[in-house]
């Protein structure tokens, strides 16, 4: 069957869902829009539509090959990919192996330090809000999820982090920290949204450059270079 483009469904930051033929399947339009501190800061990055798509394409299918359910179903072009549609839980998880970030600046540490074990934190969607910090009573209160999701999700973004670390190793990489968003799918809770500069911090092995979206939150240029280096990376080289 044929994919196009149905009704647009949702627009976001950085991404357009539209409706397809079937009710059950959507497809994710990746955008150049750039923002941070909860869209306080905008621009564009050239090409950053392009590269997260290749980019997630590619981890959602290995991560998928290695037993991690995701929404992804295949990549339909430059900046496109068709997902399975997710009722997406009001959540955010953070994932960091090293200090970075907003948990440096919560606790006033230095940036770097690693964290054995990996730090977990659970964050409330809500660009008004800042998306704050929560725990599991606040989302057991509000009715967010239930006793038994929460614990999938972890058990899932503990095993996405295993995964990822060691693929992004192999490729010269830091995993600093990333983030992730989960949602229902027919009763299931399946990975969704994308895994890619924009999400995680990554940082170049010994020289510690930064090649994610904090190039672009910190005004120190290259951003786009930062974009592409890290599609090289993953896709391999020659890309």
């Amino acid at each position: 069957m044929v994919t196009t483009r149905g009704e647009k469904l949702y627009e976001g930051k950085a991404k357009i869902l539209y409706a397809t033929e079937d009710p059950h399947q959507v497809i994710q339009y990746f955008k150049d829009d750039a923002t941070a501190f909860n869209a306080q800061k905008r621009g564009t990055i050239i090409g950053k539509g392009v590269c997260n798509n290749r980019i997630a394409s590619r981890l959602f299918e290995w991560l998928a090959q290695r037993g991690v359910p995701t929404h992804f179903i295949k990549q339909l072009s430059d900046r496109e990919m068709l997902v399975k549609r997710l009722e997406i839980i009001p959540l955010e998880v953070t994932m960091r192996n090293l200090t970075a970030g907003g948990m440096s600046r919560m606790l006033g540490i230095e940036e770097g330090i690693v964290l054995n074990p990996p730090v977990f934190e659970w964050h409330y969607k809500s660009d008004p809000l800042g998306d704050p910090l929560i725990n599991d009573d606040h989302i057991l209160a509000l009715k967010l999820a239930t006793p038994e999701e929460l614990q999938t999700i972890r058990a899932l973004s503990a095993r996405v982090n295993d995964e990822l670390k060691a693929y992004f190793a192999a490729r010269g990489i830091d995993l600093v920290d990333f983030k992730l968003e989960f949602g229902r799918h027919r009763g299931t809770i399946l990975l969704g949204d994308e895994i890619s500069p924009d999400t995680c911090r990554f940082w170049e092995q010994g020289t510690k450059k930064k090649l994610d979206k904090d190039r672009f939150r910190r005004d120190l240029g290259d951003v786009e270079a930062a974009y592409q280096e890290m599609l090289t990376r993953v896709l391999g080289e020659g890309v």
